[in-house]
């Protein structure tokens, strides 16, 4: 049996899986827990472990994080993780920790039609590299390379590379994010803790009106973000639907970056737990076009396939097939 985790900052989900024929493994028991209720991944693996009959004999986490000797320090999360606690405190045999984007990314060659929309058809080019951008709680990214038999996912922390402005008003965004944060990345405007920098800009321009109603829905909330999105796209409001394009817009200047970057010929995916609430945005002319604007090379990215990943447990899937793998090889 396989214990697999995908470790988020909102939420952690534990499964067990049985290796099966295909080597994707049967989901036998799944439970969720809200991360910011407990102190540590420990704690919820021992919640798990008394729901379930068996002790695993390996398991395998995808954590938001980058890292190194199978040990991660949580990027938007207060927990310190190590495989090896991990397989001593619960006598489990072997523990795999890898980047949640690159759990994602190792399910990727194995999801099938009816998981994904396509943004752009394109040409995929057969063992291609793939690249994958993650807008959710943060900004993940991660690519898949071709070894001549099979794919293998690599990590990255792409999602804090420096935010580059491309209009005089994203300059005007970047001047106002560096007077909060110093050093301002692409999460701090691309994700969903942080797409209200974004409304909290436009409030500070005075360039859109805030309805009475809306600042007392928003008044209250530790999570604003659902609210301006869905706002966005019923365009209720001037404020919010400008939040929703300068977001889709950033989005796709990350996209178009690790299209000239790793020139993933074999498509660009986009996960997390955005994508998929604001599809039909995304499905609109004006994003895939500010995808491919990138000059001489625009006719190159606009070959590249892109396709949202719409299996919510992508990452969960991903970590169960690193585990099965790792204990084959």
């Amino acid at each position: 049996m396989i214990l697999a985790g995908d470790i988020g900052a909102t939420k952690t989900v534990l499964a067990l899986f049985a290796p099966d024929a295909h080597g994707s493994g049967e989901l036998l028991h799944e439970s969720r827990f809200a991360s910011r209720d407990y102190d540590s991944l420990e704690a919820i693996v021992e919640l798990f472990l008394k729901q379930v009959p068996v002790r695993p004999a390996a398991a395998s986490f995808g954590v938001p994080g980058p890292v190194k000797n199978q040990q991660s320090q949580i990027t938007n999360l207060s927990w310190s993780i190590s495989a090896e606690t991990l397989s001593a405190r619960f006598g489990i045999g072997k523990v795999f920790l890898l980047n949640d984007l690159e759990a994602v990314a190792t399910v990727l060659p194995h999801l099938r039609t009816e998981d994904l929309a396509t943004i752009n058809p394109g040409l995929a080019e057969p063992d291609g590299t793939i690249s994958i951008v993650a807008p959710g709680t943060g900004l993940g990214t991660a690519f898949l390379v071709w070894t001549g038999k099979r794919y293998k996912a690599m990590a990255s922390e792409g999602g804090h590379s420096s935010f580059a402005p491309a209009t005089p008003e994203q300059v005007e965004l970047l001047e106002f994010l560096q007077r909060k944060y110093g050093h301002v990345s692409f999460e701090r405007l691309c994700s969903g803790s942080h797409l209200s920098n974004i409304y909290d800009f436009y409030l500070q321009q005075g360039r859109y009106p805030e309805p009475d109603w809306l600042r007392e829905e928003l008044a209250g909330l530790s999570d604003r973000t659902p609210v301006i999105i869905q706002n966005g796209l019923q365009e209720k409001t001037q404020i919010c639907t400008a939040v929703l394009d300068m977001f889709v817009q950033t989005l796709a200047t990350v996209i178009g970056n690790m299209a000239v970057t790793l020139l993933p010929r074999g498509g660009i995916y986009l996960g997390g737990g955005i994508p998929p609430r604001i599809l039909q945005r995304l499905q609109r002319p004006d994003f895939i076009e500010a995808v491919t604007e990138k000059g001489r090379f625009s006719d190159l990215c606009a070959a590249m396939p892109l396709h949202v990943i719409l299996k919510s447990n992508a990452g969960l899937l991903g970590a169960a097939r690193f585990g099965i793998d790792a204990l084959a090889d």
